[in-house]
């Protein structure tokens, strides 16, 4: 499946100006994704996976910053000069936000935003591009291109608004996708025809993505390796496989009891008591020990680093040996 790292990320933080101070939204990142490999970022809002996936393409809000490394087939993103990080947000990485209309002009056809992308930056002739943006239409799984390629957004649902935005971000054969929340304004019939459709893709092209969602069974569909994050911090790093049947973490074990469950059913839905820290309030410990019923006087003091607790996988909770037993998923009545 995989063959090398393509993207790694380095104890990256990220700060904003908020209030006149600069306060971390992502605090000491690191991770990486391989050549062939989906890697999901999970967590409740605020919980700093967008953050985490606009700091890749250094895309942040007016006065942000970051410092670690950002290394994209070897070289540091955030060392990058215009020239470079404009061909690999043209050429190499892709992205696809969770809303797009937001991110379309309403005033241009469909086919010209696929047309311009394929023209600007392959150097494609005005047929060249219109064909190729009809073949990209009906790759993802639009039954009617033409129809498509000559509406205004406006003019298009939500899911097929969204498919377009997914050929524009393929347009270009890229080597990295990052999707943002791709499904969460659609309804779940659609959602699952858009996760087939990255799904599909990324088999198809071998590409590597980064999959951010709060939502836990899509995670399940389409990712290899699954991250949790909390308060801007990765607590835990797991193929997706042991991350859903022996979670590490008090607080991904809280989370896959607050779901509810496709097959079967639970006569009612665990929560996680209280609710995720504003920036301000985020101390040295632990952050998720205000809420975690397993916390000691040893998790509020000093930030939780990740440690390997099997090749290539990494939890944050320094109790997470003595846990396991207790953090199984609940079990299911039928």
């Amino acid at each position: 499946m995989t063959d090398g790292v393509l993207l790694e990320l380095r104890h990256v933080v990220t700060e904003l100006p908020i209030d006149g101070e600069y306060l971390p939204v992502v605090r000491e990142v690191s991770f990486v994704a391989r050549r062939g490999e989906v890697v999901g970022l999970v967590g409740e809002s605020g919980s700093g996976k967008s953050m985490t996936a606009r700091s890749i393409l250094r895309l942040l809000p007016r006065g942000g910053r970051t410092r670690g490394q950002i290394l994209f087939d070897g070289a540091d993103i955030l060392t990058a000069d215009s020239s470079t990080l404009r061909m690999l947000r043209a050429r190499r990485i892709a992205m696809i936000f969770q809303d797009p209309r937001a991110h379309v002009d309403p005033l241009y056809r469909c086919g010209d935003h696929l047309d311009d992308a394929l023209r600007i930056h392959l150097g494609l002739g005005r047929n060249a591009a219109r064909t190729r943006s009809l073949e990209l239409l009906a790759e993802v799984g639009i039954a009617d291109p033409g129809r498509v390629y000559r509406s205004y957004p406006g003019e298009l649902s939500g899911g097929m608004l969204q498919r377009v935005m997914i050929a524009g971000a393929l347009a270009v054969d890229p080597d990295l996708l990052i999707a943002d929340e791709p499904t969460t304004a659609l309804d779940v019939t659609i959602q699952a025809d858009i996760m087939a459709i990255l799904d599909g893709l990324r088999h198809r092209r071998h590409l590597s993505a980064v999959f951010i969602t709060h939502d836990l069974e899509l995670a399940a569909m389409i990712c290899d390796r699954v991250l949790v994050m909390y308060a801007g911090r990765v607590l835990e790093d797991r193929t997706t496989a042991d991350l859903f049947s022996r979670p590490l973490h008090p607080y991904t074990a809280g989370l896959l009891r607050a779901r509810p469950l496709l097959e079967g059913r639970r006569d009612r839905l665990e929560t996680i008591p209280g609710r995720p820290p504003r920036l301000v309030e985020i101390g040295d410990g632990c952050p998720f020990a205000p809420r975690c019923g397993f916390v000691e006087d040893a998790c509020r003091s000093g930030a939780p680093i990740p440690r390997e607790v099997e090749p290539g996988q990494a939890t944050a909770c320094r109790r997470s040996e003595d846990l396991v037993a207790q953090l199984a998923p609940a079990g299911e009545t039928r």
